[in-house]
């Protein structure tokens, strides 16, 4: 089975999806993020889309539901390179992702991460 490839950044896991992600598929990179995460004490979870052309219903919870779960592992997760269609398709279908905060490329979702983390450490 083909899985999504999870690359260490100092204490941040990057996932850069390049493949149209079936169900499977996402649930085993759910189940393979959390289990880095321990494992690497990881603060940041930075995953890039910007190969998806598409994002349908059950993507987006999946998005959502990393973002829950790496949260309860303390951890900050950050969505990059969101094609404008692909925004547009999530809102006209209601979703909100309430959890999941975005940037527009790596450099800036990387920025973002780091000040969550440093936000997060002042108010500890």
């Amino acid at each position: 089975m083909e899985q999504i490839p999870i690359l260490r950044i100092g204490d941040c896991l990057l996932v850069s999806i390049q493949v149209d992600m079936h169900d499977r598929m996402a649930i085993n990179l759910q189940d393979s993020l959390t289990t880095r995460i321990v494992e690497t004490n990881a603060r940041g979870v930075l995953i890039d889309i910007s190969a998806l052309e598409i994002v349908g219903s059950f993507i987006g919870r999946m998005l959502n539901n990393i973002a829950s779960m790496s949260r309860v592992l303390d951890a900050v997760t950050v969505v990059v390179g969101m094609r404008p269609a692909v925004a547009i398709t999530l809102v006209e279908l209601g979703l909100e992702l309430p959890g999941v905060k975005t940037a527009l490329n790596v450099d800036r979702g990387l920025l973002l991460i780091r000040r969550q983390i440093d936000d997060g450490a002042e108010h500890a």
